[in-house]
């Protein structure tokens, strides 16, 4: 992500679909204290590796594909999981 003064934020992370990555860094990326302010309509810019592929999602998009209805039971799994996250890093930021 890049922050209000046009600086660059990273982390590593690993992850079972675009959307668990993005959850799992945007956790990461809102304990530090270098990243500053993130709402939702911040972008998110996912790269994946082996293959390598980028997706870029925002902060809204990641919460409503989490809240929105499963099409399968592994799909249900990965929202779970990505809610699990969502709900950590909220109660964080309180």
């Amino acid at each position: 992500m890049t922050d209000l003064s046009g600086i660059r934020h990273s982390v590593d992370v690993e992850a079972a679909s675009v959307y668990e990555a993005a959850a799992v860094a945007l956790q990461a990326l809102r304990a530090s204290p270098w990243a500053g302010a993130i709402g939702p309509a911040t972008s998110l810019v996912v790269e994946v590796f082996e293959p390598a592929v980028r997706h870029t999602v925002t902060v809204r998009q990641l919460q409503q594909w989490a809240e929105s209805t499963p099409l399968s039971p592994v799909e249900k799994g990965r929202k779970e999981q990505v809610r699990t996250l969502l709900s950590h890093e909220m109660r964080s930021q309180d």
